[in-house]
């Protein structure tokens, strides 16, 4: 089956101003996951459970790629900072799936 990644909106606005060479990185995450979305670590979340982080280190800062799977698609949420230890990922996840 294939899946179709989808970035949020709020994912869209974090990447904006970001470097070019941070935006290489990001793509280059963003092509392992299309080969094996699962290859990431799974993380708990409140509201989904199909939820996976990708390390990142952009300009020297630990970042997480955080992105959901619902089947046939696969919603690139957003960036959060490592030293926060997802604390504010409900936060995001609530601004990227408003209901």
């Amino acid at each position: 089956m294939s899946f179709e990644i989808v970035p949020s909106k709020y994912f869209l606005d974090q990447i904006r101003n970001l470097d070019e060479k941070s935006k290489r990185i990001i793509r280059e995450k963003i092509e392992l996951i299309r080969d094996n979305h699962y290859r990431n670590k799974k993380i708990h979340s409140k509201r989904f459970s199909r939820i996976f982080r990708v390390r990142l280190n952009i300009n020297n800062k630990d970042k997480r790629l955080i992105y959901v799977i619902l089947t046939p698609k696969i919603i690139l949420a957003c960036l959060i900072e490592r030293d926060k230890n997802y604390k504010d990922l409900e936060k995001y996840l609530s601004k990227v799936f408003k209901n």
